[in-house]
């Protein structure tokens, strides 16, 4: 680090106006400084040398930071604290940040990041799991469970091998899913500074303000109580702006040694290199089938590229097997998942978070069990629609479950009796459904404190602010936050003035993930509203000689049942609280229910509630050029209860044309640069030019339709509807193309090269579909087993030496395949 030239401070609280900024009413900061970072160029090495020296120089230039200023490690979980604000030892893949300058101007940061000398050891590259498993050594990073291996799970929930043996059918097959990132319109951007008491405010488009406040803190040694994180409306975020960043540790250490505002704005190119996308996951289902199309068993392997860090990984891998048996009835269960590092941008969360990819694999082996045992796709999923109010084998609380009529609205809206296997060849319908979190149930960081909390303060004049730490990136939770206010008050939502992401005004949220904003906040809204609402209607009722249970509070009013006329308004209302109580303000808060899994890993999984979705979608697909289209998408969607259902029907459009993007077109893929050019594992697509997405013209015709039935658990019965919607698209479209031509394509994104190589190999003889063959050999740990509840099980894992008996007894029953 060097500092060049001298920082301007203020004096006595007042600066010059000319070439500065200002602040506050009485203070003016010193004009805003840019950052740019200089970013690795190989994908992995070690760092020999940093030579800031010439870029120092540069004319413009304020700072240089490398990793040496970045000692302490973050990440957003506790177990993989593996990253810095600058590489320190080594770097881990291309664009991973080695160096920072922050100049007077963007361009002046940037040219001199070309003077900064750079010397790497190269060490092997490791550009795919299969790459990571075989190669233990050299390890990308020293922690992980073993060698290049991130994450092993291996949970059993039953006698799965017996179950599968006892079957009347096994079917097992192998489905990838390709990578994808979040492409948000909104490019990731953060400015920090000092406020007047020296403190840190960094404001940054982020969807964690309570989260990027613990790694500032840690990173920075500060007090936490000194800074202060402004969650800016996003444009954009779909998970990807769920972790802290580097860039917003590099601005806030910059702002405090240079006591200047500083402000970075990441290019799109930037934007691919911090990523935290889809997961890349190779998957295996082996399902065993009763002649009556119950389930009997299931076995779920997945394989994880996570990239070169942890990010959310630990979750995202439980996540790829942890919804199955939320869906359908599956009374035994084993999952194995494997998470490997790889020398890419590292995966993290994007919409729907570890799901999508087994939801696709188990939605297109349902359709080909349904062919195998001719029985209708949507009949056989009927037949195996989880129950409500039940616990799952692996111990998830399910509540109410909209599924099987979701079912039974999309078939009937979209015809499904008299199109599927009866339309023209090349055109085709298919049917798949999902479920999803209404609310992760364990925080991030474990404690008993609450999810979320809300804060109301009421005026006289009868306007209400609420403060809460949720932040608006787009979902409308600014609206539901106001909604509930102004529901249980019965004033209009124009009277309430939501402050929200501040982490210095507001309480802690912690943040708009895991589709959590509406039922958290929302009960934590709905509790503050309440206990304002109870102190009003103390001091009315002595105001009227009106019995308190008597009163309702509607129309800015607060009145009597039984005589309309006799009442106040509602400031009226809030001045006679004021006169008997004091200032009023309330205070209300959420957690979730304990989780009935007591077994580890259990923690991944359980939510208050779950949504439901099912999707048919129709595609017209070309035999000659393999080119499909898709005109019509029907999607039914168990939401609970819309509280507004215009934000209801465009989350669940948004998701239906994401979707479309992740089935058809979009790919996160790299490319090795000739021997000459240095060999490096570099994105293929950094750019919106090629990396391909839907637009207008590609959206098909959507018809939504809105399952509702209050869910006791969701804000006025209300569930998610941010991600689950999704789910189903990308499934259906397969199970679609099947329809229209008959070829399975087991992977996304389906495309036309695909298909007709599939239509080839059926032309051929061979099997007609797409998709990988083989999943590799992985050294799973012993399976922790757990007693399903049905087996008088406690949701505690099974004693460890009873577990070895019983894994040697098992090993040597054979598993019927076929």
């Amino acid at each position: 680090m060097k500092i060049v030239g001298t920082p301007r401070r203020r004096v006595d609280g007042r600066a010059k106006v000319t070439g500065q900024t200002k602040f506050a009413d009485d203070v003016v900061l010193p004009r805003m400084l840019h950052c740019k970072l200089l970013r690795a160029s190989v994908p992995h090495a070690r760092l020999v040398r940093i030579d800031a020296s010439r870029a120092t120089a540069h004319p413009g230039v304020h700072l240089v930071l490398t990793g040496n200023d970045f000692p302490i490690p973050y990440g957003i979980l506790p177990v993989s604290q593996d990253e810095h604000a600058l590489a320190r030892d080594k770097v881990r893949f291309v664009g991973d940040p080695v160096a920072a300058v922050i100049a007077r101007d963007e361009q002046t940061a940037f040219d001199a990041l070309d003077l900064i000398d750079v010397e790497y050891e190269p060490l092997t590259t490791f550009a795919d799991p299969e790459d990571s498993l075989a190669n233990p050594t050299p390890r990308i990073h020293e922690y992980g469970d073993t060698g290049n291996v991130h994450k092993l799970v291996s949970l059993q929930f039953g006698d799965v091998e017996q179950a599968l043996a006892d079957a009347d059918r096994v079917f097992e097959d192998i489905f990838f899913y390709q990578g994808n990132t979040h492409l948000p319109i909104e490019q990731h951007a953060a400015v920090a500074a000092k406020d007047p008491d020296g403190k840190l405010v960094l404001w940054s488009s982020t969807q964690t303000p309570h989260y990027v406040h613990r790694a500032l803190a840690k990173t920075l040694e500060m007090p936490a109580a000194h800074i202060r994180v402004i969650a800016t409306p996003n444009g954009g975020g779909f998970g990807g702006k769920s972790d802290p960043f580097n860039h917003e540790m590099v601005v806030a250490k910059a702002a405090l040694l240079l006591d200047r505002p500083v402000k970075i704005c990441l290019t799109r190119e930037e934007v691919f290199y911090c990523h935290r996308g889809r997961h890349p996951v190779l998957m295996q289902f082996t399902t065993g089938m009763k002649k009556d199309g119950t389930i009997a068993g299931m076995h779920v392997k997945t394989l994880l590229d996570g990239g070169a860090y942890g990010s959310y990984g630990v979750a995202s891998t439980f996540y790829t097997g942890a919804l199955q048996t939320v869906t359908y009835h599956v009374p035994a269960y084993h999952f194995q998942g494997c998470r490997v590092f790889t020398n890419k941008p590292p995966c993290g969360p994007k919409r729907g978070h570890g799901t999508p990819q087994s939801r696709f694999g188990q939605e297109i082996q349902l359709d080909k069990i349904a062919e195998a045992l001719t029985q209708d796709p949507a009949e056989l999923r009927l037949r195996i629609v989880e129950r409500p109010e039940t616990l799952t084998a692996n111990y998830l609380r399910v509540g109410t479950i909209g599924l099987s009529e979701c079912i039974r609205r999309v078939t009937r809206a979209a015809d499904w009796a008299n199109t599927f296997r009866k339309l023209p060849h090349g055109r085709g319908v298919g049917l798949a459904c999902s479920s999803y979190l209404s609310g992760a149930g364990l925080a991030i960081y474990w404690n008993d404190m609450p999810h979320s909390g809300v804060q109301l303060k009421l005026d006289r004049s009868g306007g209400v602010t609420a403060f809460c730490g949720a932040t608006e990136i787009g979902q409308g939770s600014d609206d539901v936050l106001v909604a509930c206010v102004a529901e249980v008050l019965g004033i209009d939502p124009l009277d309430i003035r939501p402050i929200t992401g501040d982490t210095d005004l507001t309480p802690v949220d912690l943040g708009s993930y895991s589709s959590r904003v509406t039922l958290m906040m929302g009960n934590a809204a709905i509790q503050a509203a309440e206990r304002a609402r109870d102190l009003l209607a103390d001091a009315v009722s002595r105001k009227l000689g009106v019995p308190r249970e008597r009163l309702v509070f509607a129309d800015r009013r607060v009145f009597d049942t039984e005589d309309p006329g006799k009442g106040v308004t509602f400031s009226d209302a809030v001045c006679l609280a004021e006169a008997a109580f004091g200032t009023i303000g309330t205070t209300g808060s959420y957690t979730p229910p304990k989780s009935a899994a007591r077994f580890k890993g259990g923690g991944v999984g359980p939510s208050p509630t779950y949504s439901y979705s099912a999707a048919i979608v129709e595609v017209d697909v070309d035999p000659d050029s393999g080119w499909i289209h898709v005109p019509r998408v029907w999607i039914a969607h168990d939401i609970g209860r819309s509280i507004n259902p215009v934000l209801v029907r465009g989350q669940v459009e948004g998701s239906v044309y994401m979707a479309l993007g992740e089935a058809l077109m979009e790919e996160q893929i790299f490319r090795r640069l000739p021997p000459r050019l240095s060999d490096a594992l570099v994105h293929k697509f950094p750019s919106m030019l090629e990396y391909k997405s839907p637009t207008t013209l590609d959206m098909p015709e959507v018809f939504t339709e809105l399952i509702e039935n209050p869910d006791p658990r969701g804000p006025f019965g209300a569930k998610e509807v941010g991600q689950g919607p999704l789910l189903p698209v990308m499934p259906a479209i397969a199970n679609a193309v099947y329809d229209a031509v008959g070829v399975r394509i087991d992977e996304v994104p389906i495309t036309p090269e695909k298909i007709l190589k599939a239509l080839d190999a059926k032309a051929a003889g061979k099997a007609p579909r797409y998709g990988p063959s083989h999943f590799p050999d992985i050294p799973w740990p012993e399976p922790v087993r757990v007693a399903p509840p049905w087996e008088g099980g406690d949701g505690k894992a099974q004693d460890v030496g009873r577990q070895k008996e019983e894994g040697r007894s098992t090993a040597a029953k054979a598993v019927i395949r076929s």
